[in-house]
């Protein structure tokens, strides 16, 4: 599935009105408009420079992420999409994301970003409960949710929603209850997800004075399930492990990009990428700091230095960990480096145990294998090695 000229452009913007309790991103609270200004020229002057590392490419998508990107000026976005667009040649049925929160302010500048060239809203609803919303550390309550929902269905050609599952106390019903709520809505790609304790965060630090517990395995597994089920049941098929979505179109292209290890440019504070420079996939991570990614892209022209080149073990092994999440799963010859075959014990041992697929070609997790990726990742490369 890999096409060595397909090109993602991921833009992080860090800016937040507010830091989530549960959030390990690289964010910070918004700040002047001068500073952004000048991030904003910064990430433009960061494409134009990478352009010359990556040659002639096919666009196929532009993420707009961070942070909270739809606190930025529309007309930045526009000018960041429209430059990605002259840098590289952008296919017929180019994907625009923005990541957006349904506050009432930031719904109210939806008609701008579409006409910035916005595509694809994904928009983090996280619950449609008050509670819940508030026990998150969010800034919207259920009614804007619901708002800003609908008004994105009706301004984007594609509209995806994030939820976030096994809350304290949360049952199986109530978790239910909010699925169908946010179909209902008219989201046709639907992203659910655990709630992770990451460490450093404020929930990891509540969890230490033992403020509440994270759901236990039984009750995880019970949720998950309940996911798959309304999901599949409402028509979406969950082509990656976290991704749920309403038909073919319905996909998000651009992680399809991560997921099927094709090249990616990262602009903006902490962004990482991933490109083929001399025939070697090789890693970027920008300055983290706002203060010093634009002070790097102003002295050298790039928002990243020292690029590491991956060895092809590592290659393969990221191409393993990522494509194993996609219903598709990883081309066996994308492996070599590694000496998985189809006949490998490690493999053997997984396809017997009913988490990977018996198939000659490629290694693909069945849903069973998909409720343990982590442990079937593990095994394989340890099994590798």
């Amino acid at each position: 599935m890999t096409d060595p000229q397909a090109l993602g452009v991921y833009v992080h913007w860090p800016y937040c009105a507010k830091i989530c309790p549960y959030c390990d991103f690289n964010v910070v609270r918004d700040r002047r408009q001068a500073e952004q200004a000048d991030l904003a020229d910064a990430i433009l002057a960061d494409l134009e420079a990478q352009r010359t590392l990556t040659g002639p490419r096919r666009l196929v998508s532009v993420f707009l992420g961070g942070g909270t990107p739809s606190l930025m000026d529309p007309q930045r976005a526009a000018d960041i999409v429209a430059t990605a667009r002259r840098l590289w040649e952008a296919t017929p049925d180019l994907e625009v994301s923005l990541e957006a929160n349904p506050t009432d302010a930031e719904a109210g500048r939806f008609g701008a970003f579409r006409a910035a060239g916005v595509t694809r809203l994904s928009l983090g609803l996280q619950s449609f409960d008050d509670e819940a919303l508030k026990f998150l550390g969010r800034n919207h309550d259920a009614a804007e949710a619901r708002r800003a929902a609908t008004l994105a269905a009706r301004t984007f050609p594609r509209l995806s929603v994030d939820m976030i599952y096994a809350l304290p106390g949360q049952t199986v019903a109530a978790w239910t209850d909010q699925l169908r709520a946010a179909i209902a809505l008219g989201a046709e790609h639907v992203s659910p997800y655990q709630l992770t304790i990451e460490a450093g965060t404020a929930f990891d630090r509540a969890v230490g004075r033992g403020q509440f517990k994270s759901a236990d395995d039984e009750t995880g597994a019970a949720l998950y399930a309940a996911t798959q089920s309304v999901l599949e049941a409402a028509g979406f098929e969950a082509y990656e492990v976290s991704n749920h979505a309403r038909g073919a179109a319905a996909r998000s292209r651009h992680n399809l990009v991560y997921w099927r290890g094709q090249d990616y440019v990262g602009v903006g504070p902490g962004a990482h990428g991933r490109l083929a420079l001399h025939g070697v996939r090789t890693a970027t991570e920008a300055a983290r700091k706002v203060g010093d990614y634009i002070g790097q892209v102003r002295e050298t022209g790039l928002g990243f230095r020292d690029p590491e080149a991956l060895s092809p073990v590592e290659a393969a092994e990221e191409r393993l960990l990522m494509g194993l999440r996609t219903y598709e799963g990883v081309g066996i010859e994308e492996l070599a480096a590694l000496g998985l075959t189809a006949s490998h014990p490690a493999v053997a041992g997984l396809v017997e145990q009913g988490l990977l697929a018996e198939d000659p070609q490629r290694l693909r997790a069945t849903p069973a294998g998909r409720f343990v990726l982590d442990g079937v990742t593990r095994a394989l490369i340890v099994g590798a090695s």
